[in-house]
C-alpha cells in the first residue's frame, strides 16, 4: 500500500551491500515506449547480470492490479496478465534466479495517518501521490484485489511474503530473515536440477524432416508473376497493419545457405524501411550471457505496427546451445516450455508471430557451400563454422526435429519451408505471412478487401502514367492556340 514504507525499509536493508553488485528500479506508470512493447517488456530488461540483485519498488502486480481496480481490466483481461506472470516468474526460477515478493500491508486508517503526516511537509507532500489517496479511500476495494492475486501467483519458486508494515523496524527484520533464508537456500541448491515440466501448450501435428517432399519448385515465370503479385499485396499489408497498430515477430531458422536472407530481402523490398527492422542473430555477448537467454531478444521487439524479423532467433538455445554444449540438457530441455510461454504472451498481446523453418538436404548445402568458396564475391558468405556444421548435419537434423514437435504450438505453428528451389520458398513464405496478417484483421474486426486495393492502386498508377505524358502536350497545344498577345504574357 502507498505510504507503507517500502522505500525507507529498503534503504536500510541496501546499507549493508555493496553499492557495485545491485541495482534499485523504481517502476512507476509506464512510459509511452514502454506501453508500446510487450506487457512485460519493461520489467524484463531490468532482470540483474548473474551474481547480482535488482530491487523493484512496485512491479508487475501493482501495475495489473491498478488497472483492475480502476476497471480498464476486465475479469478475463486480468487473469491472462497473471497467467503470464506465472510463466515469467518461472521461467526466471528455473534459469538460476532467486525472486522473493513482499507484500507491505497497513490498514486504511494507518495509511491515512502516514499520509496526512507526509502532507504535512513540504519535502515530503510530493511522495503522496492521487493515486494513493484514492487507494486509501477504496482501501477494502484494493485488499480484495490484492488477496486475490497473491492466491493466485504464490508459487513455491516465487513465494509471496505479507509483511506487517505498521512497525518499519520490524518489517525490516522480516525481510532481512527472508533474504538471507532463500539466498542460503538458493546456494546449496546451486546445480542442482529441477523437474522438467511437461508441456503445457496444444501442439499443432508436423510431419518430421525426412517426409518433407524437397522436390517443389516454380519455373522462373511463374516466379516472377506471383513475386511481384505479392509483394504489391504485402505493401499495401504493411500500410493498414501500421495503421492498425499491429506489431509483426517473423523469426527465420533453418540451415546454412538454405536461403533465409534471400527469403528476408524479398519480403522487406517493398516495405517502409521505416516500419520494420531485421536483427541477425550472432552468439551472445558478454552482456548477454549474463543475463536470461530471452533477455536480449526482448530489447528488440517491435511496436506496434513494426515488423521485428530475425535471422535466427532464440532457438538457438535447443539447436546451436545444445549441439555445441553452451546449455545443459536441463536448460535445453526447460527451454521449449519457456518458449512456447513467451510466444503465447505475446500472441495474447496482439502480436503476429510467423515462424519459418527453411530446410535443405545435405548435398545441396555441400554444392552451396562450394558454389560460395568459388565465387569471390560469395567468400563473405562461408566460414570455417559453416563447415564444421555441415559435419554435424545429422546431428542438426535430431535437434531440428525435436524443435518443430516441441514448440509447433496451435498459437505459434511451425511453417516447415522446402528450399530446394529459393524460388518456391520466397513466394511461399509472402504467401504465409499474407494470409496470417489476413487472419490477423478478420480476427480485429477489420474490412479490408486487400486484392480490390491492389486493383485500384494499379488503376490509379496506370491513370498517373498516362497523365504524365499527355499533360504536356496538352499544354503545348493549348499555347499555341492562343493569341500571340497572351502567349507573350
Amino acid at each position: 500500500f502507498g505510504a507503507a514504507g517500502k522505500g525507507s525499509v529498503l534503504s536500510k536493508i541496501i546499507k549493508n551491500m555493496d553499492p557495485r553488485f545491485f541495482h534499485v528500479e523504481t517502476m512507476d506508470q509506464p512510459e509511452p515506449t514502454e506501453l508500446r512493447k510487450p506487457f512485460l517488456y519493461r520489467y524484463f530488461k531490468r532482470i540483474p547480470e548473474n551474481g547480482q540483485f535488482t530491487f523493484m519498488d512496485g512491479g508487475w502486480m501493482e501495475e495489473i492490479v491498478r488497472d483492475r481496480v480502476h476497471e480498464q481490466l476486465d475479469e478475463e483481461a486480468f487473469g491472462k496478465k497473471i497467467c503470464s506472470i506465472k510463466r515469467f516468474e518461472r521461467t526466471l526460477s528455473d534459469n538460476g534466479y532467486t525472486i522473493l515478493k513482499f507484500f507491505f500491508y497497513i490498514d486504511e486508517n494507518e495509511q491515512k495517518k502516514r499520509m496526512e503526516e507526509l502532507l504535512a511537509d513540504e519535502n515530503t507532500a510530493w511522495r503522496v501521490s492521487e493515486e494513493d489517496l484514492w487507494q486509501n479511500k477504496k482501501h477494502k476495494k484494493c485488499s480484495e484485489v490484492y488477496q486475490t492475486y497473491m492466491e493466485q501467483t504464490n508459487q513455491s519458486y516465487a513465494p509471496w511474503y505479507a509483511i506487517d508494515a505498521k512497525s518499519k523496524k520490524w518489517a525490516e527484520l522480516q525481510i532481512l530473515e527472508r533474504i538471507n533464508q532463500n539466498i542460503e537456500t538458493a546456494l546449496a541448491n546451486s546445480g542442482r536440477a529441477v523437474p522438467i515440466l511437461p508441456n503445457l501448450f496444444p501442439l499443432s501435428p508436423i510431419p518430421k524432416l525426412a517426409d518433407v517432399d524437397l522436390n517443389k519448385e516454380l519455373t522462373e515465370e511463374e516466379y516472377q508473376e506471383k513475386l511481384e503479385k505479392l509483394q504489391k499485396r504485402l505493401s499495401e499489408l504493411h500500410n493498414v497493419l501500421y495503421r492498425e497498430k499491429i506489431p509483426v515477430i517473423i523469426a527465420y531458422e533453418g540451415w546454412d545457405a538454405a536461403g533465409k536472407g534471400g527469403a528476408i530481402k524479398r519480403l522487406t523490398s517493398h516495405l517502409d524501411p521505416r516500419g520494420y527492422k531485421v536483427c541477425p542473430t550472432a552468439s551472445p555477448n558478454d552482456v548477454e550471457k549474463s543475463h536470461h537467454y530471452l533477455w536480449r531478444f526482448y530489447q528488440t521487439f517491435p511496436t506496434p505496427g513494426h515488423l521485428t524479423i530475425y535471422d535466427r532467433s532464440w532457438y538457438g538455445r535447443v539447436m546451436v546451445e545444445r549441439i555445441e554444449g553452451f546449455a545443459s540438457t536441463q536448460r535445453w530441455q526447460d527451454a521449449y516450455d519457456e518458449i512456447n510461454e513467451m510466444e503465447a504472451t505475446l500472441i495474447e498481446d496482439g502480436y503476429i508471430l510467423l515462424k519459418f523453418l527453411l530446410i535443405i538436404d545435405k548435398e545441396e548445402q555441400l554444392k552451396r557451400f562450394k558454389d560460395r568458396e568459388n565465387t569471390p564475391e560469395k567468400h563473405y558468405k562461408i566460414t570455417d563454422e559453416d563447415w564444421r556444421n555441415h559435419d554435424k548435419f545429422d546431428d542438426y537434423v535430431e535437434a531440428m526435429n525435436d524443435m518443430i514437435v516441441r514448440t509447433s504450438t496451435s498459437v505459434a505453428p511451425w511453417v516447415v519451408m522446402p528450399s530446394m528451389d529459393k524460388r518456391y520458398a520466397r513466394v511461399h513464405v509472402l504467401e504465409h505471412f499474407i494470409d496470417a496478417a489476413r487472419k490477423a484483421f478478420e480476427k480485429r474486426g477489420i474490412d479490408i478487401d486487400v486484392p480490390r486495393a491492389i486493383e485500384e492502386i494499379e488503376k490509379k498508377d496506370l491513370k498517373a502514367e498516362d497523365k504524365s505524358e499527355k499533360p504536356k502536350a496538352d499544354k503545348i497545344k493549348a499555347k499555341d492556340n492562343k493569341p500571340k498577345e497572351e502567349q507573350k504574357g
